[in-house]
């Protein structure tokens, strides 16, 4: 945890900053509690709220409470029943404990213990969270200014997606060998999770394991455990998490067909392209847009579409390929706040027309974490309209019956803005491991 202290001043004085600007004297924020479900005393995967999240390392710790007043040590409750039904949390040891006065709690109620007596207070969680005298109340002018400086990274947080990627990197090797090896989807979900160490509890986002035509489906949500009789596409998005932090990483690999290994090569110098691109001043919009140019020029060349670039972009075409957005802010959420943000007290910088899908529409600085995920798809739903109208007659739909049964192409690097040369976390994590 290189910089925790120096990270745990800056979100201090971030809050502070905020609390001011907006009325209150105090902040309240719950860690969560544990869901179950309907008519059954099953839980779901518990993570807990982000904004408890970016100031201790605690993603797994349900019914804790951390009180915040400028000026003042902050305090935590921190909950560890008495429970031989479950194991509860370890006492609590780290560098964070050092931060903040720490008082064991064995019920959620005794958390009331934190509230102050007077002052306007900000209570920030879900509704589910509340107790007698902490009830959320999730103040937006409040969250504004919260989300807003999220978008860049302090050196701890970098320190932590770093070696989310490597830990990534370790699942997305180990999911390749599966799929060269003939593995099903289920079985390369598995090798991932025992490459990474991670559980389907604790991963930051559910793995998209999409073998063949899958790799069309945008947010593949099964793993398939039966094995196809062809292995020939693998598109696989999934990431790893080193204290609350996430990594983000697609890549798609082929089975051996030229002319799609010649889509994925096409692809992937598109992406080092806009990677290369992530500088300080450049509108994210701009850069999302340069996408679709650049991926028309890949549609031209590899004989798909006979239609100049610009002529794909102005009419609405290349959003038939790629209909998801560039990329996001990464961070303590795989999808980072703030991304449409125009100012810390709020509003929002709009979409370009006809990308209602866009994450991110700010201008990069040094220190936001951003991720780059071009693609190109062969999506029925999306091309069937193409097939009916005016710029059918541009389309080689011999070259698409082909390509279809692959799927499509994203790859995905996770990428901090500095103020030169950006750094890839991700292409340094495979580098890393390849020696």
């Amino acid at each position: 945890m290189n910089g925790y202290p120096t990270h745990f001043n800056i979100v201090t004085e971030r809050t502070t900053q905020a609390l001011s600007a907006t009325g209150f004297d105090h902040l309240l924020i719950a860690s969560g509690v544990l869901k179950y479900h309907v008519f059954d005393d099953r839980p779901y995967p518990f993570r807990a709220n982000p904004h408890f999240s970016a100031w201790l390392p605690l993603s797994q710790h349900a019914d804790c409470w951390l009180a915040f007043t400028p000026g003042q040590r902050p305090r935590l409750a921190y909950h560890q029943p008495d429970d031989y039904w479950h194991l509860p949390p370890a006492p609590p040891s780290g560098p964070w404990t050092e931060h903040l006065d720490i008082e064991i709690i064995r019920s959620p109620e005794e958390a009331v213990r934190l509230r102050p007596g007077s002052g306007r207070i900000a209570v920030i969680g879900e509704a589910d969270a509340a107790l007698p005298g902490l009830e959320p109340n999730n103040p937006p002018e409040l969250l504004a200014r919260l989300h807003y400086p999220r978008a860049i990274k302090t050196d701890y947080e970098l320190d932590c997606m770093r070696q989310a990627s490597a830990r990534a990197v370790r699942g997305h090797r180990a999911a390749r060998r599966a799929f060269e090896s003939g593995g099903s989807e289920r079985d390369i979900h598995l090798a991932y999770l025992t490459a990474t160490g991670h559980t389907d509890l604790d991963l930051p986002y559910g793995n998209i394991i999409g073998l063949n035509q899958h790799g069309a489906v945008l947010h593949y949500q099964h793993q398939d455990a039966e094995r196809p009789a062809r292995h020939d596409s693998l598109l696989i998005d999934a990431g790893a998490e080193v204290a609350g932090y996430a990594a983000d990483i697609t890549r798609t690999w082929s089975g051996g067909d030229p002319d799609f290994q010649a889509l994925i090569d096409a692809v992937d110098a598109v992406q080092r392209d806009l990677v290369a691109a992530v500088r300080p001043g450049r509108d994210y919009r701009d850069l999302h847009l340069r996408a679709h140019h650049e991926l028309a020029g890949v549609l031209q060349r590899l004989g798909i579409v006979a239609m100049d670039p610009d002529a794909q972009v102005t009419s609405g075409l290349t959003r038939a390929f790629f209909p998801h957005g560039l990329g996001h802010l990464l961070g303590v959420q795989v999808h980072d706040v703030g991304g449409l943000q125009r100012e810390p007290a709020g509003g929002e910088i709009p979409r370009p027309d006809g990308h209602p899908w866009l994450r991110l529409t700010r201008t990069l600085e040094p220190g936001m974490a951003v991720t780059i995920e071009p693609g190109i798809y062969f999506i029925d739903s999306l091309l069937d309209p193409v097939r009916q109208g005016r710029q059918a007659a541009a389309i080689d739909w011999d070259a698409i019956a082909h390509l279809r049964r692959f799927g499509g192409v994203r790859i995905e690097d996770d990428v901090v803005c500095t103020e030169t040369t950006p750094e890839n976390l991700s292409r340094d994590a495979f580098a890393a491991a390849d020696h």
